[in-house]
């Protein structure tokens, strides 16, 4: 069981490793990212300042077995607030809260290589 601990505000699982390949499963990140793409994600130490737009990996203190891939909006007090690049899908803070980063994308393997692009227009 995950506990908060009051001094360093939400505790949710670290990444295992310092390099993890994901894979996207639904469409909240479309057009970005799509169901079936794999990213690298590189781990991040807790509290590291990540940059409004960056795509990340991140668990919710209020679910902490969701895994999931989102766009850094801002930071907030107890971490991020991050949202999907799709706007009809709200698995992503508008639904959970406050999110936890736990690793920056750093590029998709499969099945188009690459760098990821800037969030699109809203």
């Amino acid at each position: 069981m995950i506990t908060p601990d009051p001094a360093r505000g939400p505790s949710v699982p670290a990444l295992a490793t310092r390099w993890v390949l994901a894979r996207v499963s639904g469409p909240s990140m479309s057009p970005t990212v799509r169901h079936g793409d794999r990213l690298l994600v590189r781990r991040l130490r807790p509290g590291a300042p990540v940059a409004p737009g960056t795509v990340v990996l991140a668990r919710f203190p209020a679910r902490p077995d969701l895994l999931v891939v989102k766009r850094v909006h801002h930071a907030v007090e107890g971490g991020h607030w991050v949202l999907g690049d799709n706007p009809l899908v709200t698995d992503d803070s508008r639904a959970f809260g406050t999110a936890v980063v736990v690793g920056r994308v750093v590029a998709r393997l499969r099945p188009r290589p690459g760098r990821l692009p800037a969030a699109p227009p809203s």
